[in-house]
């Protein structure tokens, strides 16, 4: 490690000493293809200071006060000379490392100006504009393309353009958000600026890419230098309170059109078509997103619109599932049955825990028909038709993302092309051979240290994981504990306080409702823990690019909040009521605790439950967070700097004022959606609202998130995205797993199965006495009979057993006592056991043959695109080429006059 210089963005070797500007020994050389022109302070040379003026007065100014160059970036800070006295020597330290850096940026092309704040006289504020020759480099090296002739291909006739009469009220007002001209573009080149349709230099680069690459330069400039130990990077100036803030600017307010006669006012046309509640209805102006934000926000919100369109067909099919289940509740003959006080109120069920009573039958009629509502024939369809649409969206997700891809130029945007996080780079003391270049290169570590880093993060996220799993035991002891207690409270007859409610909450209803609620506190609280152990894990592996890094930290978060929020409704649906054993010889957990049982009509009424108060607690809880908390921080900070009207507050100053964004991005915003997603496909057949919720929820989401963004945080940095990263795999992994959960509820939480197998078998003969088959019967069949007199002593003390009561009735298909291998399962049972994995079988294999089918016949890329692909790519090249031609001409003539000569 001699050999190599440490590069380090911060370090705790505060007792080096410091060191004064101009004490650097040696030249240091960034490398070139990530910083061209870098070049740190020479010894003994000066370290300019960036020129101080005065606001003037031009508060919609997006322009030093020259009038000419644009700001592309602020960066604001508190003066240390103006700092109390007996305070002053502490920031002495801030202020040698922000001037050198200052020093920096203008050795590197940059132009500086800064202004005293118009509400705190301690604050500064930097503006950054980046020069023509500086910004041509860094487009090259971004390798961003820019236009090189207007897109000649047809453009295809919209299948609407028939109902444009109609239509046209659903788009943005086209006088305010006018359609932009295609053009072929290409990667910059500096030395080939005659190739591109630079008409005006100002304008040619948006402020976007201006800001993308300013950002880029203060990532990697160096703020301090000790022997051969450098620090840079604008990120670790943040942290450690050398600036306040760093960001571009809102080119005006959002409510207010700017004064300035050359502003696009982008910020107050987004607000008035696209975050306002009154544009709810209509179609996000995406490329203005897209040009304002950046392709990373452009393709979040058109991914969550796309979404949110495919949520409406399945939305429409889960309703007709629930009115079908609705008004057909009554007509269900096993649920008449338990209601029938000749039937349902003449059977005596057996107790349920311990410390119960026993029960009759229709005391859970309103249970049982409520479960009528999802456990119907129509769930069964609809879980289906969600298999295939789950495909549909996916793969026309794919074909809308490569339009996308196309039109945003993001097409060819490789991994190659990303450069390396600022935090990797400083890391890089190993040189290895690069196996795809064969060039030397310098790496962060050994492929062993690699390894250890890797086994660490999956330990750990193990670990959490398995904390998770410990939660879920703690909840089902929590719900068989309470499960006692309600049943004794609840059936107790001397309660009369509860009479108008007791018919309709059951034990099973309270424990189940309680439990959701603590296990959704629960899952709130180790979400806010693990947030900062994933961060951590994915910064001590270290991520080459910042992709890189957003997918590694979306796989650990996803896994948890897998585990988190899906473990409950997983219990639920398949592990509860499961195995019980039979009255009598009952199992017990941790050998304490009896394992709760289903209500007689089955968990899926609990599963239910279980989903509506996650889902939404989960959607009341984000918006609260997203609308609330950034509004009242705004609201506090303005009361508390006493803004008034009276003074005029300069553009960067305004935007100094709203919320910074988050480190993480959109992150949370991704992740509260594949959290949904997987509520709308893992369990719909027990909840056909689910994608009707998730609608009405999105619909709301968008504009909220619109709305924050708009109005509330200051302007994000503009970041190139090709598509939504990791998140299409987990939304592809979701997808092949639903197909299993569903057919698995629908097989082994609901009761279609059994019911299904008695009415085409057991209901006639040879097993019943029915002529027709028929649904007769069906609830009497389901129940085994088991004899109070087989009860063991321990439990005759806590259960009262009327004399004439001989026998009670338990759900499960098991032998009556008398008989020869009595409390042993009957043909019933090993008939509905081989008709559900049957049906689990068929089912999977045809929803995935169908998924296979359809995912093969719709291509990932439409033909339009790929001749528009191919027809650019073809334009490119005969450019080059003639160019080329043209400078070789060039050389010809010059080398035949010279020898003329």
């Amino acid at each position: 490690m001699s050999d190599h210089d440490i590069l380090e963005m911060e370090s705790d070797m505060e007792d080096l000493g410091d060191i004064e500007l101009g004490m650097i020994d040696e030249e240091v050389v960034y490398p070139e293809e990530f910083l061209p022109t870098y070049h740190s302070i020479k010894e003994g040379g000066n370290a300019i200071k960036a020129q101080e003026v005065e606001f003037n007065d031009k508060p919609d100014s997006l322009f030093f006060n020259d009038g000419v160059r644009r700001i592309d970036f602020v960066l604001a800070y508190e003066d240390e000379d103006k700092k109390e006295y007996e305070k002053r020597h502490a920031f002495q330290r801030r202020k040698r490392r922000r001037e050198y850096f200052e020093a920096s940026l203008m050795k590197m092309g940059m132009e500086l100006e800064a202004t005293q704040s118009v509400l705190d006289e301690k604050l500064m504020f930097l503006k950054v504009h980046m020069p023509w020759d500086v910004l041509c480099t860094y487009a090259e090296v971004l390798h961003i393309k820019l236009p090189i002739q207007l897109n000649d291909m047809p453009a295809r006739p919209s299948p609407l353009r028939f109902f444009s009469c109609i239509t046209k009220h659903f788009y943005p007002d086209e006088k305010l958000i006018s359609k932009e001209s295609e053009f072929f573009t290409a990667p910059f080149e500096k030395d080939r600026q005659d190739l591109f349709c630079i008409k005006d230099k100002d304008l040619f680069f948006t402020p976007s890419m201006r800001s993308r690459m300013a950002y880029y330069i203060l990532s990697r400039a160096p703020y301090d230098i000790r022997g051969n130990i450098k620090k840079f990077g604008i990120t670790k100036l943040l942290d450690s309170g050398v600036y306040k803030a760093a960001y571009p600017i809102h080119d005006c307010r959002f409510n207010v059109k700017s004064q300035e006669p050359e502003c696009p006012n982008e910020r107050y046309l987004l607000y008035e078509e696209w975050a306002h509640p009154k544009s709810f209805y209509k179609i996000q102006p995406l490329d203005l997103i897209r040009n304002y934000y950046g392709e990373k926000i452009g393709i979040y919100f058109a991914w969550l619109g796309f979404y949110t369109r495919m949520l409406t067909w399945a939305a429409v099919v889960g309703i007709g599932c629930f009115i079908y289940g609705y008004y057909t509740r009554d007509t269900s003959t096993w649920s008449k049955e338990v209601c029938d006080p000749d039937i349902g109120g003449k059977i005596i069920m057996c107790p349920q825990c311990d410390t119960c009573q026993y029960w009759t039958l229709n005391s859970t009629c309103n249970t049982s028909k409520n479960l009528c509502i999802f456990d119907n024939f129509g769930t069964l369809v609809f879980a289906v038709f969600m298999s295939v649409w789950v495909t549909l969206f996916l793969e026309f997700w794919k074909r809308y993302q490569a339009e996308l891809e196309y039109e945003w130029d993001t097409v060819e945007f490789l991994e190659q092309e990303e450069p390396p996080r600022p935090e990797y780079e400083a890391k890089c003391i190993y040189e290895r051979k690069n196996p795809i270049t064969g060039v030397k290169e310098n790496v962060p570590y050994t492929a062993c240290g690699r390894c250890v880093r890797v086994s660490i993060g999956m330990t750990t996220v193990i670990f959490w994981i398995m904390l998770i799993l410990a939660s879920v035991v703690a909840i089902t002891v929590y719900r068989l504990a309470v499960f006692f207690t309600f049943s004794r409270e609840l059936r107790n007859t001397n309660l009369t306080i509860a009479e108008p409610i007791k018919e309709y909450v059951t034990p099973q209803m309270a424990t189940s409702v309680t439990a959701s609620l603590i296990s959704f506190v629960v899952i709130m609280i180790l979400n806010i823990l693990y947030e900062r152990v994933a961060i951590w894990i994915t910064d001590f592996e270290l991520p080459r690019t910042k992709t890189d890094y957003e997918n590694s930290l979306t796989l650990k978060m996803f896994l948890f909040q897998f585990v988190n929020y899906y473990s409950s409704c997983f219990y639920i649906a398949f592990a509860k009521g499961k195995a019980v054993g039979h009255p009598g010889k009952p199992v017990y957990l941790l050998g304490k605790y009896r394992n709760e049982e289903c209500d007689p009509g089955g968990c899926l009424i609990e599963l239910t439950t279980q989903l509506a108060i996650i889902m939404g607690g989960k959607a009341i809880w984000n918006n609260i967070q997203e609308v609330l908390i950034p509004w009242l921080k705004n609201l506090i900070y303005r009361h508390c700097v006493h803004v008034t009207s009276e003074k005029l507050i300069p553009r960067w100053e305004q935007d100094y004022q709203l919320q910074p964004s988050s480190k993480l991005g959109l992150f949370y915003e991704y992740l509260e959606m594949a959290i949904q997603f997987g509520f709308v496909t893992l369990f719909v057949a027990s909840f056909p609202l689910a994608p009707a919720l998730a609608l009405l929820n999105n619909i709301i989401e968008i504009r909220v998130d619109a709305w924050k963004t708009t109005t509330q945080f200051r302007r994000d940095v503009p970041e190139k995205a090709q598509h939504i990263g990791a998140w299409q795999p987990i939304l592809q992994g979701i997808t092949i797993l639903a197909v299993v959960t569903n057919a698995m509820i629908i097989a082994f939480t609901s009761d279609m199965i059994p019911r299904l197998v008695y009415y085409w078998s057991f209901s006639v003969y040879p097993y019943g006495n029915n002529t027709e088959n028929t649904m007769k019967g069906y609830i009497n069949s389901s129940l085994s009979v088991f004899s109070t007199n087989d009860f063991h002593p321990v439990d005759d003390e806590y259960i009262y057993t009327p004399p004439n009561l001989t026998t009670c009735r338990y759900r499960d298909y098991r032998f009556p006592p008398g008989h020869r291998k009595q409390y042993e399962h009957n043909m019933f049972y090993w008939h509905v056991i081989a008709a559900k994995m049957a049906f689990i079988i068929v089912v999977e294999h045809i929803v995935y043959f169908t998924k296979f089918i359809l995912a093969y016949i719709i291509p990932d890329v439409p033909y339009a695109v790929k001749e528009q692909i191919k027809r650019e790519k073809y334009l490119t090249q005969v450019i080059l080429h003639e160019t080329n031609l043209k400078l070789v001409s060039k050389r010809l003539k010059a080398t035949e006059t010279e020898t003329e000569s």
